[in-house]
């Protein structure tokens, strides 16, 4: 072969391999350029799910937030609500001057409501089982009238402590000496108005409810001043007194065991139930018969309630 083929050869060998590689060349570029795009576009939609994972959290957080605010708004309105409504109902059960007497009006009615009430009255105190009778009323939520007397002013400060807890104090005259209450109509109001300035120094107003010794229908009364009991109905009311009878009775004005008590006590169905006890020093069972007695009614229904100016008003015939 000769020197000028040979060169001639070798020449396109060299071109062929340098085709070659820069085929090859251009296959790695193309290779490096589309991994590099793949890899952008995966660290791109990376960076796109952080970021919208990220807002949405930021999203829920700021709902969360705003929530919680909503709640926290709302929990302090209902509490400043409650403490307005509270304040309001204390304010209202501690301001009881209305029950002051005044001449000339109506206090509460003879018909019977609807609801289911049981007028828990305590006689004859306030006495030693005062206290007693006031921490059961507590347990049981549950509030009386006390008619007090003048028996025992070492305890006339229970007048205060009863009416301070909301219980309703009425007047069941100073001495409760039938001789010297009912001696005249003049008698009974010369002594009513002692109870009465005992309570008025305890409360601060003179009550309008009241009670007679032995109620309206006695008729011992009728041996010291003959109808006296019709004429006295009138008066007080006219005066602008109210007088509770009742139409149920513990049987505490006799000496009963406690289980005689309950069984007396628990016997009457009326939906108001004017119910008499005693809390007088000699009264001890009675203390131990009031809380089957509450628990009882409370089971069938009904709420202890105090007396008040639109309370349901238990009568008895006159009899002298």
């Amino acid at each position: 072969m000769s020197r000028r083929r040979r060169k001639s050869r070798v020449k396109r060998r060299r071109r062929r391999l340098n085709i070659l590689v820069g085929i090859i060349c251009i296959g790695v570029v193309a290779f490096a350029g589309v991994t590099a795009v793949r890899m952008m576009q995966k660290n791109n939609a990376k960076q796109t799910a952080s970021t919208d994972t990220t807002t949405t959290t930021d999203k829920k957080e700021s709902a969360d937030q705003s929530t919680q605010k909503g709640k926290d708004l709302t929990k302090a309105l209902t509490i400043e609500t409650e403490d307005t409504s509270d304040e309001a109902a204390q304010a209202e059960e501690l301001d009881r001057s209305d029950f002051a007497v005044q001449p000339g009006r109506t206090v509460g009615t003879t018909e019977e409501s609807d609801e289911k009430v049981v007028y828990l009255t305590l006689d004859d105190g306030p006495s030693q089982n005062t206290q007693k009778v006031l921490d059961i009323l507590d347990k049981y939520n549950a509030k009386a009238t006390f008619f007090v007397t003048g028996a025992m002013p070492e305890y006339k400060d229970m007048i205060k402590v009863a009416y301070d807890k909301g219980h309703t104090i009425g007047m069941h005259t100073y001495s409760h000496d039938y001789a010297k209450v009912y001696a005249s109509v003049d008698s009974y109001f010369q002594d009513l108005d002692q109870v009465a300035q005992i309570v008025k120094e305890e409360i601060g107003y003179v009550p309008c409810f009241i009670r007679f010794p032995g109620g309206s229908s006695n008729t011992i009364s009728a041996s010291y001043t003959r109808g006296i009991m019709s004429t006295l109905t009138k008066e007080v009311q006219a005066r602008g007194y109210q007088y509770y009878d009742w139409n149920g009775s513990s049987g505490d004005g006799a000496v009963r065991t406690t289980e005689q008590l309950v069984a007396q006590a628990t016997s009457f169905h009326d939906n108001n139930i004017v119910l008499l006890s005693h809390d007088s020093a000699a009264k001890d069972t009675t203390v131990e018969a009031l809380p089957q007695i509450i628990e009882y009614y409370q089971s069938q229904g009904y709420v202890f309630k105090a007396l008040d100016l639109n309370s349901y008003v238990a009568h008895h015939g006159v009899n002298n």
